[in-house]
Parts: C-alpha cells; structure tokens; sequence
C-alpha cells in the first residue's frame, strides 16, 4: 500500500514504508502501540486504510492485506478477529491519545488504539 501524502518522518520512502508497516503490524497483534505523536497520526491513517480495504474479506483482500503484512499470525487474526468485530461500523477504527513528552527527550508521546 502505497502513501502518498502524510509526513515523512525524517526518513526515505522505503524506510518510512517499513516503519509503517513493522507499526501497524504490532498494532494489529497487541491492539496497541506507544510511539511518538507523529508515528501515531501516521500508522493510525496507514491501519484505517487497510482496515477498510480488508473488510470485503475476498481473495483480494487477503492478498492486498498479505502485502502489507508478512506475519502469518497477524494475518490470521486480522481477518478472524478483527474484521468481524468492524464488519457493520463505517469507520474511525483508530483512535490516537496523547500520553505527553517522552522524558529523556521530550518528544511528545502518542497511543495508538483500535476502537
């Protein structure tokens, strides 16, 4: 899945690439992840946007979802777990808290939660 507006982090496409998958991929698994304010905004729009594409739960769906995600078992509960429980609601799967600055350097700190 490609993005083509949003930030870019401080880091080249295809590190940003991985960085959001490597986050939506512990997203999905823990339905959680804390990382900074930015990363946050950014991964909860990346997951929305799987989430939705996901939904049909077609053999399209599985290989779009499969491209992003490489983990068997995140895979799994995504289409088993997840997408059930998202089935009959439009959108707005993410939410994003603010959880303050980080202490050693003061980045402020975001929560990723699926709804």
């Amino acid at each position: 899945m490609k993005t083509f507006a949003g930030r870019k982090l401080s880091r080249t496409s295809s590190h940003r690439q991985a960085l959001l998958r490597r986050l939506a991929t512990d997203l999905f698994l823990h339905e959680r992840v804390r990382t900074t304010l930015p990363r946050a905004k950014e991964v909860a729009r990346f997951a929305e946007r799987l989430l939705s594409r996901a939904r049909t739960g077609d053999l399209v769906a599985h290989r779009r979802v499969a491209r992003v995600i490489s983990e068997p078992q995140v895979q799994q509960k995504l289409f088993t777990v997840l997408i059930p429980r998202y089935k009959d609601r439009p959108g707005g799967f993410t939410r994003v808290v603010r959880l303050g600055p980080r202490p050693s350097d003061q980045a402020p700190l975001g929560l990723v939660q699926l709804v």
